[in-house]
């Protein structure tokens, strides 16, 4: 019987699968993310950030991508599994040769069963160091683990002044690392410059599900809505069994679907924050670690609730091993042991 429903389930998700294509001119552009430097970055059609994908668990996402730059490229859907398509998997003279400038390659991504938070970047001289990369949101056909009103996606990003081949040339040149000036970064939030991203709209009563998206290089976050408690309800594409948390620490490709209820009243607005640091760069105060503030609006105009700080050994943060799957599997069956001495 369970074969017979799997085998339905299997053929049912494929009557309502669609076909999504899109056509990719990855070049290079100009101008200051972070509202400090001017520099050439590589974005696609032109656009830096360049918008978010979204299809629907079964869909096969189809990427017509040309390549306008002056070096190789390739694209990775992070967090898909390409199941018998290792070819479409983007590392390049890993599972693809990278495509020549002025040449074109199509990717066919077959979502399958799979759903959640995902995001797509270059995979090709770390061109995802410069701009190079965009969320994929896969939506589920199945309700959620909470049900929520609206879903808004965030982005976070280190973002250096310069190129990452000038970076690699300047480490290159080395002869002894602990010689090393370190880059430090500055953080962008939704693609432009932390301290200055649109504020987040709530409207009191409803349910939000936050897609959180690390899409960083090198450095961690840590996010926080004080005044708030968050639920995960997904890390890094599965669907998890809730849990209550004051915070996320993320580092570079996590992904987290955290459900968040707005207040009843929109007599206030709150502050959240966004910390970047690295775990291997030194500190130095002003530039490592960071801190973002941004502005949850509940109303135009209302008063910022003030809120003590709390310090980090005083607030729940997820732990990896604290997490279950939401759609829990049996233990896969023991047939071979082996001993390691």
């Amino acid at each position: 019987m369970l074969h017979l429903l799997v085998i339905f389930a299997t053929t049912l998700l494929g009557c309502f699968a669609a076909r999504a294509e899109l056509n990719w001119d990855v070049g290079y552009v100009y101008g200051s993310r972070d509202d400090f430097t001017y520099r050439r970055a590589i974005g696609v059609n032109g656009e830096l950030p360049f918008p978010p994908v979204h299809v629907t668990q079964g869909d096969t996402l189809v990427i017509n991508v040309h390549n306008s730059l002056n070096v190789p490229t390739s694209i990775h859907v992070h967090g898909l599994l390409n199941n018998g398509t290792n070819y479409y998997d983007g590392p390049d003279m890993v599972t693809q040769c990278g495509i020549p400038p002025g040449e074109s390659f199509t990717y066919v991504l077959e979502t399958k069963n799979q759903f959640g938070t995902f995001w797509i970047h270059g995979h090709t001289r770390h061109q995802e160091a410069d701009g190079f990369y965009t969320p994929l949101i896969i939506h589920s056909r199945k309700q959620p683990v909470i049900v929520y009103d609206e879903e808004l996606h965030m982005t976070f990003e280190d973002w250096y002044t310069g190129e990452f081949y000038v970076r690699q040339a300047y480490i290159d040149s080395l002869n002894d690392a602990r010689t090393l000036t370190p880059y430090y970064s500055k953080a962008l939030i939704n693609g432009y410059d932390g301290n200055k991203t649109a504020p987040i709209t709530f409207v009191p009563g409803k349910r939000y599900r936050l897609r959180i998206i690390c899409m960083s290089i090198n450095n961690w976050f840590k996010f926080r809505i004080p005044g708030h408690k968050m639920t995960v309800i997904e890390a890094d594409g599965v669907e998890s069994m809730p849990l209550e948390v004051d915070g996320l620490s993320m580092g570079p490709g996590q992904r987290y679907s955290v459900i968040v209820t707005a207040h009843n009243s929109a007599e206030l607005n709150y502050i959240y924050n966004v910390t970047s640091y690295s775990r291997f760069i030194t500190d130095q105060q002003g530039l490592q670690p960071i801190v973002y503030t941004g502005l949850i609006e509940y109303k135009d105009g209302a008063p910022t609730k003030n809120i003590p700080v709390l310090s980090d050994d005083q607030l729940v943060w997820p732990e990896e091993a604290q997490l279950q799957a939401y759609d829990k599997q049996p233990r896969l069956p023991v047939d071979r042991q082996i001993e390691l001495t």
